[in-house]
Protein backbone atom coordinates (compact mmCIF):
# COMPACT_ATOMS: atom_id res chain seq x y z
CA UNK A 1 0.00 0.00 0.00
CA UNK A 2 1.29 3.02 -1.08
CA UNK A 3 0.18 6.62 0.64
CA UNK A 4 2.72 8.60 -0.60
CA UNK A 5 4.41 9.26 2.33
CA UNK A 6 7.99 8.62 2.36
CA UNK A 7 8.76 6.03 5.52
CA UNK A 8 12.31 5.60 6.72
CA UNK A 9 13.44 2.43 9.06
CA UNK A 10 13.11 2.32 11.59
CA UNK A 11 11.71 5.62 12.36
CA UNK A 12 10.09 8.72 10.55
CA UNK A 13 10.31 12.02 11.69
CA UNK A 14 13.06 14.41 13.50
CA UNK A 15 13.00 15.79 16.97
CA UNK A 16 11.84 19.11 17.42
CA UNK A 17 9.55 22.22 18.89
CA UNK A 18 6.33 19.86 20.48
CA UNK A 19 3.16 21.11 19.51
CA UNK A 20 0.74 22.09 22.53
CA UNK A 21 -2.31 22.53 20.97
CA UNK A 22 -4.19 19.85 19.21
CA UNK A 23 -3.38 19.09 15.88
CA UNK A 24 -5.85 19.33 12.54
CA UNK A 25 -6.98 16.40 10.60
CA UNK A 26 -4.89 14.74 7.97
CA UNK A 27 -6.49 12.26 5.60
CA UNK A 28 -4.03 9.90 4.11
CA UNK A 29 -7.07 8.77 2.27
CA UNK A 30 -9.87 11.21 1.99
CA UNK A 31 -13.20 10.02 2.56
CA UNK A 32 -15.34 10.73 5.29
CA UNK A 33 -12.94 13.53 5.85
CA UNK A 34 -12.94 14.70 2.39
CA UNK A 35 -14.80 18.28 1.68
CA UNK A 36 -13.73 21.55 2.82
CA UNK A 37 -10.64 21.91 4.44
CA UNK A 38 -11.58 24.30 7.12
CA UNK A 39 -10.95 22.48 11.14
CA UNK A 40 -13.93 25.26 12.22
CA UNK A 41 -16.43 25.37 10.30
CA UNK A 42 -19.15 22.19 9.80
CA UNK A 43 -20.23 21.66 5.78
CA UNK A 44 -23.59 23.17 5.18
CA UNK A 45 -26.14 20.83 3.32
CA UNK A 46 -26.26 22.65 0.32
CA UNK A 47 -22.17 21.98 0.06
CA UNK A 48 -22.46 18.39 0.99
CA UNK A 49 -25.15 17.22 -0.96
CA UNK A 50 -23.42 19.40 -4.22
CA UNK A 51 -20.18 17.44 -3.38
CA UNK A 52 -21.37 13.71 -2.87
CA UNK A 53 -25.19 13.77 -3.94
CA UNK A 54 -28.38 12.54 -2.08
CA UNK A 55 -28.46 10.00 0.29
CA UNK A 56 -30.24 6.95 -1.74
CA UNK A 57 -33.68 5.91 0.55
CA UNK A 58 -32.56 3.12 2.80
CA UNK A 59 -33.68 -0.97 2.44
CA UNK A 60 -32.67 -4.28 1.94
CA UNK A 61 -30.55 -3.50 -0.99
CA UNK A 62 -28.49 -0.99 1.33
CA UNK A 63 -28.34 -3.49 3.88
CA UNK A 64 -26.98 -5.99 1.67
CA UNK A 65 -24.31 -3.32 0.39
CA UNK A 66 -23.18 -2.66 3.71
CA UNK A 67 -22.81 -6.67 4.16
CA UNK A 68 -20.86 -7.13 0.94
CA UNK A 69 -18.30 -4.48 2.13
CA UNK A 70 -17.17 -5.82 5.33
CA UNK A 71 -17.95 -2.52 7.57
CA UNK A 72 -17.25 -3.51 11.22
CA UNK A 73 -17.81 -0.73 14.16
CA UNK A 74 -15.50 1.56 14.84
CA UNK A 75 -16.61 2.49 18.39
CA UNK A 76 -14.10 -0.64 19.75
CA UNK A 77 -15.86 -3.87 19.06
CA UNK A 78 -15.71 -3.95 15.49
CA UNK A 79 -18.90 -5.55 15.33
CA UNK A 80 -19.81 -6.47 11.95
CA UNK A 81 -22.59 -3.44 11.38
CA UNK A 82 -24.91 -5.67 8.61
CA UNK A 83 -25.27 -8.42 11.04
CA UNK A 84 -26.60 -5.57 13.92
CA UNK A 85 -28.89 -4.44 10.78
CA UNK A 86 -30.42 -7.54 10.52
CA UNK A 87 -31.51 -8.61 14.12
CA UNK A 88 -33.41 -5.61 14.58
CA UNK A 89 -35.28 -5.96 10.63
CA UNK A 90 -36.12 -9.51 11.87
CA UNK A 91 -38.16 -8.52 14.36
CA UNK A 92 -41.62 -7.84 14.58
CA UNK A 93 -41.66 -4.35 16.36
CA UNK A 94 -43.44 -1.13 16.12
CA UNK A 95 -40.83 1.13 15.42
CA UNK A 96 -36.92 0.82 16.22
CA UNK A 97 -34.74 3.85 17.01
CA UNK A 98 -31.36 4.32 15.63
CA UNK A 99 -28.72 5.87 18.49
CA UNK A 100 -25.76 7.50 17.13
CA UNK A 101 -23.11 7.38 19.69
CA UNK A 102 -20.87 10.14 19.45
CA UNK A 103 -20.17 10.91 23.27
CA UNK A 104 -16.56 9.18 22.96
CA UNK A 105 -15.86 9.20 26.38
CA UNK A 106 -12.53 7.81 25.77
CA UNK A 107 -9.73 10.69 26.87
CA UNK A 108 -7.19 10.15 24.51
CA UNK A 109 -9.89 10.46 21.21
CA UNK A 110 -10.74 13.40 18.92
CA UNK A 111 -11.81 11.35 15.94
CA UNK A 112 -15.83 11.56 16.23
CA UNK A 113 -16.41 15.09 17.82
CA UNK A 114 -13.82 16.10 14.95
CA UNK A 115 -15.86 14.26 12.16
CA UNK A 116 -19.40 15.49 13.79
CA UNK A 117 -18.23 19.30 13.95
CA UNK A 118 -16.86 19.25 10.45
CA UNK A 119 -18.90 16.51 8.34
CA UNK A 120 -22.69 16.00 10.27
CA UNK A 121 -24.33 15.71 7.48
CA UNK A 122 -22.25 12.48 6.54
CA UNK A 123 -23.23 10.92 9.88
CA UNK A 124 -26.70 12.32 9.98
CA UNK A 125 -27.29 10.56 6.43
CA UNK A 126 -26.09 7.33 7.56
CA UNK A 127 -27.97 7.12 10.60
CA UNK A 128 -31.40 8.59 8.30
CA UNK A 129 -30.46 5.41 5.95
CA UNK A 130 -29.56 2.72 8.40
CA UNK A 131 -32.93 3.55 10.29
CA UNK A 132 -35.13 3.50 6.96
CA UNK A 133 -33.25 0.20 6.76
CA UNK A 134 -34.22 -1.78 9.24
CA UNK A 135 -37.23 0.18 9.97
CA UNK A 136 -37.17 2.55 12.86
CA UNK A 137 -39.07 5.65 13.17
CA UNK A 138 -36.50 7.59 15.04
CA UNK A 139 -32.55 8.95 14.95
CA UNK A 140 -31.44 10.23 18.34
CA UNK A 141 -27.79 11.73 18.74
CA UNK A 142 -26.18 10.75 21.73
CA UNK A 143 -23.12 13.08 22.79
CA UNK A 144 -21.12 14.50 25.83
CA UNK A 145 -22.19 17.46 27.36
CA UNK A 146 -19.13 19.35 27.12
CA UNK A 147 -19.17 19.19 23.33
CA UNK A 148 -20.67 21.85 22.49
CA UNK A 149 -19.02 22.27 19.08
CA UNK A 150 -20.65 19.78 17.99
CA UNK A 151 -24.15 20.12 19.58
CA UNK A 152 -23.96 23.37 17.87
CA UNK A 153 -23.29 21.80 14.25
CA UNK A 154 -25.77 18.90 14.51
CA UNK A 155 -28.50 21.79 15.61
CA UNK A 156 -27.34 23.78 12.64
CA UNK A 157 -27.69 20.66 11.00
CA UNK A 158 -30.73 18.82 11.63
CA UNK A 159 -32.54 22.43 11.01
CA UNK A 160 -31.53 22.78 7.53
CA UNK A 161 -32.35 19.48 6.71
CA UNK A 162 -35.90 19.94 8.18
CA UNK A 163 -36.04 23.33 6.54
CA UNK A 164 -35.17 21.88 2.93
CA UNK A 165 -37.34 19.14 3.43
CA UNK A 166 -34.28 16.71 3.01
CA UNK A 167 -35.24 14.24 5.33
CA UNK A 168 -38.38 14.00 7.22
CA UNK A 169 -36.70 11.36 9.80
CA UNK A 170 -37.09 13.07 13.40
CA UNK A 171 -33.70 13.43 14.84
CA UNK A 172 -32.82 14.73 18.45
CA UNK A 173 -29.91 15.78 20.08
CA UNK A 174 -28.86 14.13 23.54
CA UNK A 175 -26.38 14.87 26.09
CA UNK A 176 -24.89 13.24 28.71
CA UNK A 177 -22.16 14.46 31.61
CA UNK A 178 -18.95 13.53 30.29
CA UNK A 179 -17.37 10.06 31.41
CA UNK A 180 -15.67 7.01 30.47
CA UNK A 181 -17.99 4.13 30.50
CA UNK A 182 -21.09 6.70 29.41
CA UNK A 183 -20.30 5.97 26.36
CA UNK A 184 -20.85 2.13 26.37
CA UNK A 185 -24.21 1.28 23.82
CA UNK A 186 -25.92 0.49 27.07
CA UNK A 187 -25.08 2.80 29.26
CA UNK A 188 -26.57 5.25 26.18
CA UNK A 189 -29.51 3.39 26.35
CA UNK A 190 -29.92 3.93 30.01
CA UNK A 191 -29.30 7.44 29.97
CA UNK A 192 -31.96 8.26 27.29
CA UNK A 193 -34.66 6.06 29.22
CA UNK A 194 -34.05 8.90 31.91
CA UNK A 195 -31.53 6.93 34.35
CA UNK A 196 -27.71 7.51 34.87
CA UNK A 197 -25.05 7.11 31.78
CA UNK A 198 -23.74 3.53 33.33
CA UNK A 199 -23.68 0.36 31.80
CA UNK A 200 -26.53 -1.73 32.68
CA UNK A 201 -27.57 -5.67 32.09
CA UNK A 202 -30.09 -4.96 28.68
CA UNK A 203 -29.47 -6.00 25.03
CA UNK A 204 -30.13 -2.98 23.38
CA UNK A 205 -30.92 -5.07 19.60
CA UNK A 206 -34.09 -6.44 21.64
CA UNK A 207 -35.59 -3.97 24.54
CA UNK A 208 -33.43 -0.32 24.01
CA UNK A 209 -34.57 2.85 24.08
CA UNK A 210 -38.47 2.66 25.94
CA UNK A 211 -38.56 -1.14 25.50
CA UNK A 212 -37.99 -1.07 21.43
CA UNK A 213 -35.50 -2.56 19.65
CA UNK A 214 -32.03 -0.37 19.02
CA UNK A 215 -29.47 0.21 16.91
CA UNK A 216 -26.31 1.54 18.53
CA UNK A 217 -23.41 2.71 16.41
CA UNK A 218 -20.43 4.95 16.43
CA UNK A 219 -20.56 8.19 14.73
CA UNK A 220 -18.01 6.96 12.63
CA UNK A 221 -19.70 3.89 11.50
CA UNK A 222 -22.50 5.61 10.28
CA UNK A 223 -20.73 8.18 8.22
CA UNK A 224 -19.45 5.57 6.35
CA UNK A 225 -22.46 4.08 5.68
CA UNK A 226 -24.01 7.58 4.13
CA UNK A 227 -20.90 6.90 1.87
CA UNK A 228 -21.24 2.86 0.72
CA UNK A 229 -24.83 3.70 0.10
CA UNK A 230 -23.68 5.77 -2.52
CA UNK A 231 -20.98 4.20 -3.67
CA UNK A 232 -21.05 0.72 -3.29
CA UNK A 233 -19.08 -2.27 -1.39
CA UNK A 234 -16.73 -2.79 -3.61
CA UNK A 235 -15.28 1.19 -3.69
CA UNK A 236 -15.30 0.56 0.47
CA UNK A 237 -12.99 -2.91 -0.40
CA UNK A 238 -10.49 -0.57 -3.12
CA UNK A 239 -8.51 0.43 0.25
CA UNK A 240 -7.81 -1.50 3.94
CA UNK A 241 -7.37 -4.71 3.72
CA UNK A 242 -9.30 -7.79 2.99
CA UNK A 243 -9.97 -8.45 6.83
CA UNK A 244 -10.40 -5.21 7.45
CA UNK A 245 -11.51 -2.71 4.71
CA UNK A 246 -12.11 0.52 3.94
CA UNK A 247 -10.56 3.59 6.40
CA UNK A 248 -10.94 4.39 9.78
CA UNK A 249 -10.28 7.60 11.66
CA UNK A 250 -7.47 7.63 14.37
CA UNK A 251 -5.72 10.24 16.93
CA UNK A 252 -2.09 10.28 17.22
CA UNK A 253 -0.87 11.97 20.40
CA UNK A 254 2.18 11.38 22.96
CA UNK A 255 5.36 12.59 21.55
CA UNK A 256 4.47 13.41 18.25
CA UNK A 257 4.72 17.73 16.60
CA UNK A 258 1.04 17.68 16.31
CA UNK A 259 -0.64 15.66 19.59
CA UNK A 260 -4.30 15.21 19.07
CA UNK A 261 -4.05 15.59 15.27
CA UNK A 262 -7.19 13.08 13.65
CA UNK A 263 -5.78 10.89 10.83
CA UNK A 264 -7.98 9.53 8.43
CA UNK A 265 -6.28 6.28 6.76
CA UNK A 266 -6.63 2.99 5.32
CA UNK A 267 -7.03 0.23 7.94
CA UNK A 268 -3.81 -1.26 7.42
CA UNK A 269 -1.77 1.50 7.66
CA UNK A 270 1.49 1.50 9.74
CA UNK A 271 2.04 3.28 13.08
CA UNK A 272 5.65 4.90 10.95
CA UNK A 273 2.25 6.36 8.44
CA UNK A 274 -0.20 8.00 10.70
CA UNK A 275 3.06 9.42 13.18
CA UNK A 276 4.14 10.97 9.83
CA UNK A 277 0.79 12.20 8.99
CA UNK A 278 0.64 13.79 12.90
CA UNK A 279 4.33 15.46 11.89
CA UNK A 280 6.46 12.99 12.83
CA UNK A 281 7.68 12.47 15.78
CA UNK A 282 9.55 14.63 18.70
CA UNK A 283 11.56 12.02 21.08
CA UNK A 284 12.29 8.97 20.02
CA UNK A 285 9.35 6.25 19.85
CA UNK A 286 10.20 3.63 22.84
CA UNK A 287 6.54 2.15 22.86
CA UNK A 288 3.16 2.99 21.26
CA UNK A 289 -0.20 2.60 23.18
CA UNK A 290 -2.83 1.11 20.36
CA UNK A 291 -6.64 1.52 20.87
CA UNK A 292 -6.54 3.77 23.63
CA UNK A 293 -6.79 3.31 27.60
CA UNK A 294 -8.39 -0.39 26.79
CA UNK A 295 -6.10 -1.12 24.35
CA UNK A 296 -2.65 -2.71 24.33
CA UNK A 297 0.85 -1.43 24.67
CA UNK A 298 3.44 -2.55 22.10
CA UNK A 299 7.50 -1.92 21.78
CA UNK A 300 7.60 0.64 19.13
CA UNK A 301 10.55 -0.83 17.49
CA UNK A 302 8.40 -4.16 16.67
CA UNK A 303 5.59 -3.16 15.16
CA UNK A 304 6.63 0.09 13.52
CA UNK A 305 6.47 -0.66 9.93
CA UNK A 306 3.68 -2.94 10.64
CA UNK A 307 -0.11 -2.79 9.45
CA UNK A 308 -1.79 -1.55 12.12
CA UNK A 309 -5.17 -4.09 13.22
CA UNK A 310 -4.22 -6.28 10.18
CA UNK A 311 -5.12 -9.29 11.76
CA UNK A 312 -1.69 -10.92 12.24
CA UNK A 313 2.09 -10.31 13.02
CA UNK A 314 2.79 -8.58 15.91
CA UNK A 315 -0.53 -6.56 16.23
CA UNK A 316 -2.73 -9.65 16.65
CA UNK A 317 -4.29 -8.76 19.70
CA UNK A 318 -4.61 -5.14 18.37
CA UNK A 319 -8.10 -4.23 16.29
CA UNK A 320 -9.01 -0.86 15.27
CA UNK A 321 -10.84 -0.41 17.88
CA UNK A 322 -11.37 2.93 18.75
CA UNK A 323 -8.41 4.70 16.75
CA UNK A 324 -6.60 5.43 19.25
CA UNK A 325 -2.27 5.89 18.56
CA UNK A 326 0.01 7.23 21.21
CA UNK A 327 3.47 7.77 20.94
CA UNK A 328 5.77 7.09 24.36
CA UNK A 329 9.41 8.14 24.01
CA UNK A 330 12.94 7.44 24.80
CA UNK A 331 13.53 8.43 28.63
CA UNK A 332 10.00 8.06 29.34
CA UNK A 333 8.60 5.57 32.26
CA UNK A 334 6.48 3.53 30.06
CA UNK A 335 5.20 1.57 33.31
CA UNK A 336 4.06 4.86 34.83
CA UNK A 337 2.33 5.58 31.89
CA UNK A 338 0.44 2.42 32.31
CA UNK A 339 -0.38 2.70 35.85
CA UNK A 340 -1.80 6.24 35.39
CA UNK A 341 -4.04 4.37 33.01
CA UNK A 342 -4.91 1.64 35.25
CA UNK A 343 -5.91 4.48 38.17
CA UNK A 344 -7.82 6.33 36.16
CA UNK A 345 -9.83 3.14 34.74
CA UNK A 346 -10.31 2.14 38.55
CA UNK A 347 -11.61 5.70 39.21
CA UNK A 348 -14.21 5.61 36.56
CA UNK A 349 -15.74 2.17 36.91
CA UNK A 350 -20.07 2.52 36.85
CA UNK A 351 -19.45 1.46 40.34
CA UNK A 352 -22.41 -1.55 39.88
CA UNK A 353 -20.30 -4.94 40.20
CA UNK A 354 -17.39 -6.07 42.11
CA UNK A 355 -15.00 -6.92 39.61
CA UNK A 356 -14.72 -3.17 38.55
CA UNK A 357 -15.00 -2.06 42.11
CA UNK A 358 -12.46 -4.15 43.69
CA UNK A 359 -10.85 -5.56 40.95
CA UNK A 360 -9.81 -2.90 39.25
CA UNK A 361 -8.91 -0.69 42.62
CA UNK A 362 -6.88 -3.40 43.72
CA UNK A 363 -4.77 -3.49 40.55
CA UNK A 364 -4.32 -0.21 39.88
CA UNK A 365 -2.91 0.38 44.16
CA UNK A 366 -0.44 -2.52 43.39
CA UNK A 367 0.58 -0.85 39.97
CA UNK A 368 0.78 2.36 42.05
CA UNK A 369 3.00 0.38 44.75
CA UNK A 370 5.34 -0.87 42.02
CA UNK A 371 6.06 2.24 40.42
CA UNK A 372 6.41 4.25 43.66
CA UNK A 373 9.28 2.09 44.46
CA UNK A 374 7.40 -0.53 47.42
CA UNK A 375 6.73 -3.17 45.39
CA UNK A 376 8.02 -6.84 45.16
CA UNK A 377 7.85 -9.78 42.98
CA UNK A 378 4.60 -11.22 44.95
CA UNK A 379 2.88 -7.77 43.53
CA UNK A 380 3.61 -9.12 40.20
CA UNK A 381 2.23 -12.10 40.75
CA UNK A 382 -0.36 -10.46 42.68
CA UNK A 383 -1.09 -8.99 38.87
CA UNK A 384 -1.50 -11.78 37.28
CA UNK A 385 -4.01 -13.59 40.12
CA UNK A 386 -5.81 -10.65 39.30
CA UNK A 387 -6.39 -10.45 36.08
CA UNK A 388 -7.07 -13.95 36.01
CA UNK A 389 -9.98 -13.44 38.84
CA UNK A 390 -11.28 -10.74 36.86
CA UNK A 391 -11.05 -11.02 33.44
CA UNK A 392 -14.97 -12.24 31.61
CA UNK A 393 -16.46 -11.29 34.96
CA UNK A 394 -17.58 -7.50 34.87
CA UNK A 395 -21.33 -6.61 33.90
CA UNK A 396 -19.35 -4.69 31.07
CA UNK A 397 -16.42 -4.77 28.68
CA UNK A 398 -14.68 -1.99 31.12
CA UNK A 399 -12.66 -4.42 33.64
CA UNK A 400 -11.29 -6.73 30.26
CA UNK A 401 -10.11 -3.40 28.64
CA UNK A 402 -8.64 -2.58 31.51
CA UNK A 403 -6.98 -5.78 31.82
CA UNK A 404 -5.63 -5.89 28.44
CA UNK A 405 -3.45 -2.88 29.06
CA UNK A 406 -2.40 -3.77 32.10
CA UNK A 407 -1.37 -7.20 30.87
CA UNK A 408 0.07 -5.73 27.68
CA UNK A 409 2.22 -3.13 29.73
CA UNK A 410 3.96 -6.27 32.12
CA UNK A 411 5.28 -7.92 28.57
CA UNK A 412 6.01 -4.50 26.94
CA UNK A 413 7.68 -2.74 30.22
CA UNK A 414 9.16 -5.88 31.75
CA UNK A 415 12.91 -4.09 31.88
CA UNK A 416 10.73 -1.11 33.79
CA UNK A 417 8.92 -3.21 36.53
CA UNK A 418 12.19 -5.07 37.17
CA UNK A 419 13.64 -1.63 37.58
CA UNK A 420 11.26 -0.39 39.89
CA UNK A 421 11.36 -3.29 42.16
CA UNK A 422 15.18 -3.23 42.23
CA UNK A 423 15.74 0.99 42.67
CA UNK A 424 12.48 2.69 43.15
CA UNK A 425 11.45 5.32 41.53
CA UNK A 426 12.98 5.75 38.07
CA UNK A 427 14.42 8.82 36.25
CA UNK A 428 11.73 8.63 33.59
CA UNK A 429 8.71 9.39 36.40
CA UNK A 430 10.71 12.93 36.45
CA UNK A 431 9.66 13.76 32.37
CA UNK A 432 6.13 14.70 31.91
CA UNK A 433 3.66 12.82 31.13
CA UNK A 434 2.51 11.98 27.87
CA UNK A 435 -1.15 10.76 28.63
CA UNK A 436 -3.69 12.82 30.72
CA UNK A 437 -4.03 10.32 33.49
CA UNK A 438 -0.39 10.34 35.46
CA UNK A 439 -0.71 13.53 37.59
CA UNK A 440 -1.78 11.45 40.49
CA UNK A 441 1.80 9.85 41.06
Amino acid sequence: MTLGIPVRNPYPGAPSRSATEPGPFVRLESRILAGPPSRDVAEPLDLHVRRIGSCPVGGPSITLAIDKSGLTGRGGAAFPAARKWRAIADQDHGGAVVVVNAHEGEPASRKDRTLLALRPHLVLDGAVVAAESIGATEVIVYTADTYTEVREALRRAITERRDSGYSTMPITVVAAAHGYVAGEASAAVHKLNGGRATPVRIRPRESGVHGRPTLVHNAETLAHVALIARAGPAWFRQVGTPEVPGTGLVTVGGAVHSPGTVVEAPLGSTAAELVQAAGGWTLRPHAILFGGYGGVWLRAADVWNSPLGGGGGPWVSATPACGILIVIPEGSCGFAEAAGVMSHLARVTAGNCGPCVHGLRAMAETTTRVVNGGGTRDDVRRLHELVDTVRGRGGCGHPDGAINQLVSALVTFAPHVDDHIRNGRCEGMRTPSYLPSRGWL
